[in-house]
C-alpha cells in the first residue's frame, strides 16, 4: 500500500548531522595526515639521492685533488731532471676532478629543484584546523 507510508524517522536529527560533520572532519584530517607523511617520505628519498650524488661527487672530488697533488710533486721532480711521470698524473687528476665537480653541480642541482617541505599539505591542514577551531 503506497498510502502507508511513514515518514517519521526518515529526517536525519541535528545530533547525526553534526556527527556526521565532525566525523567528515576527523576523516579528512587522517587524510591529510596521510598525505603529509606520504610527501615527508618522498622528500627524504629525493634528499638521500642528492646526498648520494653529493658525496660521490665529493669523494670523486677528493681522488682529483689528491692526484693533482702528486702531479705537482712530480711536476717538481721533473723540474730537477728526472723522467716526467707528472703528465700523467695530471691528465688522471683533471679527469677525476671534472667528474667529481659534474657531480657536485648535478647533486646540488638536484637539491635545489625541490623544496623539502611540503607546502600545499601544511597549508591545507593548517586551514582546516582553522576552520574547526573557528568555523565561521
Amino acid at each position: 500500500m503506497a498510502n502507508d507510508l511513514h515518514t517519521t524517522g526518515t529526517e536525519p536529527s541535528l545530533t547525526g548531522l553534526v556527527t556526521g560533520i565532525i566525523n567528515d572532519a576527523q576523516e579528512l584530517l587522517k587524510q591529510q595526515v596521510a598525505l603529509f607523511k606520504q610527501e615527508v617520505k618522498d622528500d627524504i628519498r629525493k634528499t638521500k639521492e642528492a646526498a648520494l650524488a653529493l658525496s660521490v661527487g665529493a669523494g670523486i672530488l677528493v681522488v682529483g685533488g689528491l692526484l693533482l697533488c702528486l702531479m705537482l710533486v712530480y711536476l717538481l721532480n721533473w723540474a730537477v731532471p728526472a723522467i716526467p711521470l707528472w703528465g700523467c698524473y695530471g691528465i688522471i687528476g683533471i679527469l677525476f676532478a671534472a667528474c667529481g665537480s659534474a657531480l657536485l653541480y648535478a647533486g646540488k642541482r638536484r637539491l635545489e629543484s625541490f623544496n623539502p617541505l611540503p607546502d600545499q599539505s601544511v597549508r591545507a591542514l593548517k586551514e582546516n584546523v582553522q576552520w574547526l577551531t573557528n568555523p565561521k
